[in-house]
């Protein structure tokens, strides 16, 4: 069973402003619950083929993880992927503007294996709620400044 997590919100600033601060991974353990660390294993900036090794806690387990940009349109889409472990993972961060403000969608989305398989419904489901809560979370931060 593949997982395909898509959660969206309405940020009030700008498509610059959000895309910018989204799209850098030095800000990542600011505004996701679930990132501890982020280490640049390739020279900044962030450009397609940029590799960023991140470190989480997920279903009270510690991954670790690296991901590569497969495609980088400033302002506009991010692409990370991963192929480590037992679930392969692409996020994606598209940003648009909705009037003076900013409609950011993630999308999480991977083809689990092994006992992950297994567990993939209940982890779309931790997904998007840590999902929803990261959004809002760096919504408070862009629109409290």
């Amino acid at each position: 069973m593949a997982v395909d997590v898509v959660t969206e919100t309405v940020i009030g600033a700008s498509p610059h402003r959000v895309a910018e601060y989204a799209a850098d991974p030095g800000n990542a353990p600011e505004w996701y619950a679930n990132i501890e660390s982020v280490e640049w294993l390739t020279e900044p900036p962030l450009r397609t083929g940029s590799r960023i090794a991140f470190v989480a806690n997920f279903l009270g387990r510690k991954l670790a993880y690296t991901y590569e940009i497969a495609e980088y349109v400033p302002g506009r889409r991010l692409v990370m992927r991963t192929a480590q472990g037992p679930f392969p993972m692409e996020t994606t961060y598209e940003w648009a503007a909705e009037g003076e403000s900013t409609r950011m969608t993630l999308r999480n989305r991977g083809e689990p294996s092994g006992f992950a398989k297994v567990s993939a419904p209940v982890m779309a489901a931790a997904m998007r709620r840590a999902n929803r809560k990261d959004l809002a979370r760096l919504k408070g931060l862009l629109e409290a400044r």
